[in-house]
């Protein structure tokens, strides 16, 4: 299939470059004068006046990669292509929507499910058959989980989670290990006198907001931290609801791990929730707990369950699940028909084009690009050793962040959304790597030169990256 954008642009549909000869190298296009303020970054500041924050999820507030520099908003996006609002060209090298786009975006196979569906109604006083079906498929998959409830987000589909888990076993506490969303019943873990989340993902997530009725009702531990574990179980063990946790998320646990966190929640009567959201579908068709060999009472699915559109999912035993039909958890558009036609044909393609080894191959080229470009500039690039279906490196110096905005405004100048991170896709190509190391060979040049003159700071194009969770002004 081939699909055009405005002004005749390439299209990277399912991992084949499409040339149409209408521009040569899509990633050369980038030099255009900012003596003006561009359409894209004015809408940012009339949004920030209009929206608390600027933007609904923390992760897209351009503050978070380069303050001033990174284009807040987008006019099309296809494959691992972005267009912004000024017409801008570049490659998704970063987060690909947040993880949520595993095939690409506008991926064609989901996009005509999607069509086909809202043609024929997307929403009715009667349910979609969809969602049935996408229950027996997840169970199929999962051969261990009978019973599915669904959401239309990540946070959301926690939230349920943990009200099952509860109204299941009638207690109160939750053990967390790992980051599960914005909810009340998360950050409670904050209500006491120190960060207990910190770690968890982002640090200062203030709990203002929360009743302080709550605190105690959320504990965390570290992964792998089996005495951390056994404190919560020693002080909260009759009262523990639940633990939920990643089952991984850049590295195997260590053997027996997650064995024994089961069998000790079981042991104290609490049910055990693997959040899948992030790694979920990346690592194994699926959950990574399939590939890890150990069954929850739970696991929590979204992002690239919907490619892009809104789905999420809480798959169960029949006897873990029984507290859903004693406690109210319902809403209108938990039944809509798109999220479940989109994960269906979602599901299908991924494990039709096998997207857990592409990904993992094109993970690999960025571990190797990041790796040979900073030995070869003698840039203090420290890579993660872990799973290649989230790469992601960082700068072992001080001036850190300083460095990670510098890239990420320099990348920017040759076509990429780039970050220390990224979330490869099925749209990701060996080509559009190639060109990203590059670009990236240019621009560690530029920061290693800079870091030894000791002038990091004139690369800033404006304040530095944001870290955590900050107000904005």
């Amino acid at each position: 299939m081939v699909s055009v954008c405005a002004g005749g642009s390439p299209i990277f549909c399912s991992g084949a470059v499409v040339s149409l000869g209408l521009r040569a190298t899509p990633a050369l296009n980038l030099e255009i004068a900012m003596d003006h303020i561009s359409q894209t970054e004015a809408l940012y500041q009339h949004a920030k006046r209009r929206i608390p924050g600027g933007t609904q999820l923390l992760s897209k507030r351009p503050e978070m990669f380069a303050p001033d520099v990174w284009p807040a908003y987008y006019r099309e996006a296809r494959g691992c292509e972005v267009w912004d609002l000024d017409g801008r060209h570049y490659f998704d090298m970063t987060h690909n929507g947040v993880g949520s786009c595993l095939l690409g975006y506008a991926d064609p196979d989901v996009t005509r499910a999607v069509t086909d569906r809202i043609q024929r109604g997307s929403m009715c006083t009667l349910n979609s058959p969809e969602e049935v079906k996408l229950a027996d498929a997840l169970c199929e998959i999962h051969p261990w989980a009978e019973q599915v409830r669904f959401a239309r987000c990540g946070g959301e589909a926690c939230a349920v989670a943990v009200r099952i888990a509860r109204a299941t076993t009638d207690r109160s506490v939750v053990a967390i290990c790992g980051y599960h969303g914005w909810q009340d019943w998360y950050l409670a873990a904050n209500l006491g006198a120190e960060d207990a989340l910190r770690g968890h993902l982002l640090p200062g997530l203030a709990p203002l907001g929360v009743p302080r009725e709550l605190r105690g009702t959320a504990l965390t531990f570290t992964y792998g931290d089996r005495a951390g574990f056994e404190a919560i179980l020693a002080e909260q063990g009759d009262r523990l609801a639940a633990v939920i946790m990643e089952p991984c998320r850049y590295r195997d646990p260590e053997p027996g791990y997650l064995d024994y966190i089961r069998d000790r929640a079981h042991q104290h009567g609490a049910l055990l929730i693997f959040d899948e959201i992030t790694i979920g579908w990346r690592l194994c068709h699926g959950g990574s707990h399939l590939r890890l060999g150990v069954a929850p009472d739970m696991a929590v699915f979204a992002k690239a369950l919907g490619n892009g559109h809104p789905i999420g999912a809480v798959i169960g035993t029949k006897q873990a699940m029984d507290g859903a039909q004693n406690s109210f958890i319902s809403s209108t558009y938990w039944t809509e028909g798109v999220g479940p036609t989109a994960a269906l044909a979602t599901i299908q393609k991924l494990k039709k084009e096998n997207v857990t080894a592409h990904v993992a191959r094109i993970g690999t080229l960025m571990q190797e690009a990041w790796r040979a470009v900073g030995k070869k500039h003698r840039l203090p690039v420290k890579v993660g050793e872990g799973y290649p279906c989230l790469a992601h490196f960082a700068f072992d110096h001080e001036q850190a962040n300083a460095l990670k905005t510098a890239f990420t405004t320099r990348m920017l100048r040759h076509g990429f959304l780039a970050g220390t991170a990224i979330y490869p896709t099925l749209a990701h190509t060996e080509s559009i790597v190639a060109q990203y190391a590059e670009a990236l060979d240019t621009v560690f040049a530029e920061l290693a030169s800079a870091l030894d003159q000791g002038r990091v700071a004139d690369l800033l194009e404006g304040p530095p990256a944001h870290q955590g969770f900050k107000r904005l002004l």
